[in-house]
């Protein structure tokens, strides 16, 4: 789990990423109701989003083997804790980091 500072993401509302091994997910019903919105540059990450009700869902239609996805779109509680802040040269001034994560100014080098 970690929290990004970068401009889109918290626009998108999904800025806490919990990430997820591709082999690990399985599709049960829904994956036809997600759209695709393309980064633009400098930007080089698709974000998805639930087309019934807007949720931001991260990078969940990814091929990665390991990708991000909203922490707000779990249900059930999660046995982790935030372990790292990414893009904190972008946070805006009128947001406190109030807990002992590692911070980086760009994409982390190691969580």
């Amino acid at each position: 789990m970690g929290t990004c500072h970068c401009s889109r993401c918290r626009k998108l509302g999904a800025s806490v990423i919990v990430f997820i091994e591709r082999a690990d997910l399985k599709w049960v019903q829904g994956r036809d109701e997600i759209a695709v919105f393309a980064p633009v540059a400098p930007y080089t990450y698709s974000r998805c989003f639930c087309k019934i009700c807007g949720t931001s869902l991260g990078e969940i239609l990814s091929e990665d083997d390991s990708f991000p996805i909203a922490a707000n779109t779990l249900d059930d509680a999660l046995a982790v804790k935030n372990k790292f802040h990414e893009f904190v040269s972008e946070k805006p001034s009128w947001y406190e980091i109030c807990d002992g994560a590692k911070q980086f100014d760009g994409h982390p080098t190691s969580a």
